[in-house]
């Protein structure tokens, strides 16, 4: 049964992270994602462990769904075929600057003159009319300047990044989200548009979601930051044995929590009766529930907890993630052969359609992999197509990759 976006064609000129994604995505929903690159690939290709070149587990990660063909660019004839290519599509992803795609030839005016319903998305840093508009942005920097590495810091006394590409993978996920709304849209209008997706603006809203608080008043009514979010005492808590994730949220959950431990006395404290007079004093609080949680091994409590309704769940660390339990009996993890990097671990589209199950058609493909493929596809004949190699207006993989 095919996917959701089964009929959809979607153009991916990006590179890295943040673009290849969100085109990742379209393409488990079922999209047909072609990915064009130049002649030196992704950047992506290279970093990581690599079985082969241009194959390295970065890469893999982002880029599976995909078809790959390469194109020069700067030759007009691999220009020419990326115009003819953009008539048959309904998304392009950019992740250059506006100057630069101008200068290329691939702003919107270019693709909206060949194709008026084309949705054209722009990707980058930050949002081309601002000071900071041709400024580069990587992940780092954009944790920065959204307030995650201050964040970090009021937890351990230094600022810190997330270790995650965070800002690039939300930013992703709000690329889908824009190309769906656009192409509903067009649904309904019969017009296509474009969008930018600038990393800053997009993770500045994220963190500020919850932690505008008293400047969300005007004048302000107290300062910003969610203060239960942001206590250094907020982690997962040490067990006799290990760790534990709980979080007694709820005057209910409190009151499950204290007599699963046997602490029914805690329930007679004026101090802790309410959620709001936890929250007051939630350093004191948190402390509380991490001396309460030592007095017992990670079984025992998972084994009490299991019993009620408070919130908890294992600690696990990366490899823990290979067998948690869960994931396991949700069928989380598959395992395919590769045509040139042999046994490959992939996870799971994580939403599941009663309908339209998305699903992993395509392995991530060599660099030029599908060149020939897609020109041919477009009208060229074996003569044209050829004289592109020839000249590497494009690539194609060999068969030995």
């Amino acid at each position: 049964m095919p996917g959701p976006l089964d009929g959809v064609r979607v153009l991916d000129l990006t590179i890295s992270v943040m673009g290849p994604y969100a085109a990742q995505q379209l393409g488990d929903m079922g999209a047909d994602v072609i990915k064009v690159e130049s002649p030196d690939g992704d950047s992506s290709r290279g970093i990581g462990t690599q079985r082969n070149p241009g194959m390295a587990s970065f890469f893999l990660g982002f880029n599976r769904n995909k078809r790959a063909i390469v194109l020069d660019l700067k030759q007009k004839a691999a220009l020419d075929a990326l115009m003819r290519l953009a008539k048959t599509a309904d998304v392009v992803l950019i992740n250059m600057r506006p100057q630069t795609a101008a200068r290329l030839g691939v702003g919107y005016e270019a693709f909206k003159v060949v194709n008026p319903r084309i949705i054209h998305v722009s990707a980058y840093g930050y949002r081309a009319e601002g000071p900071y508009a041709n400024n580069a942005a990587y992940d780092d920097i954009i944790q920065a300047g959204a307030g995650f590495a201050y964040l970090q810091g009021t937890q351990t006394g230094q600022p810190h990044y997330v270790p995650s590409i965070v800002a690039d993978k939300v930013s992703g996920l709000t690329i889908v989200s824009a190309v769906l709304a656009a192409l509903f849209s067009r649904e309904r209008t019969g017009v296509g548009q474009s969008l930018e997706v600038p990393m800053f603006e997009t993770m500045a809203a994220f963190v500020t979601s919850e932690h505008l608080e008293g400047e969300t008043f005007i004048p302000p009514q107290g300062t910003m930051g969610y203060k239960r979010i942001m206590t250094a005492e907020r982690r997962p808590y040490a067990t006799k044995d290990g760790h534990i994730s709980v979080l007694p949220y709820s005057d209910r959950n409190w009151s499950e929590f204290c007599r699963a431990a046997g602490r029914s006395d805690l329930l007679e404290r004026e101090d802790l009766r309410a959620q709001s007079e936890r929250f007051k004093q939630i350093d004191a609080f948190y402390q509380l529930v991490a001396e309460i949680v030592a007095s017992k091994t990670t079984a025992e409590w998972l084994e009490l907890l299991a019993k009620t309704n408070v919130p908890y769940g294992p600690m696990n660390s990366l490899q823990d993630l290979l067998n948690d339990p869960q994931l396991e009996a949700t069928n989380f993890w598959t395992i395919r052969e590769h045509p040139t990097e042999a046994t490959l671990r992939y996870p799971d589209f994580p939403v599941r359609f009663s309908e339209t199950k998305p699903s992993l058609r395509r392995l991530q493909p060599r660099l030029g992999e599908h060149s020939r493929e897609v020109l041919a596809e477009l009208g060229l004949s074996d003569s044209e197509i050829d004289a592109m190699l020839e000249t590497n207006a494009a690539v194609q993989a060999s068969a030995a990759g």
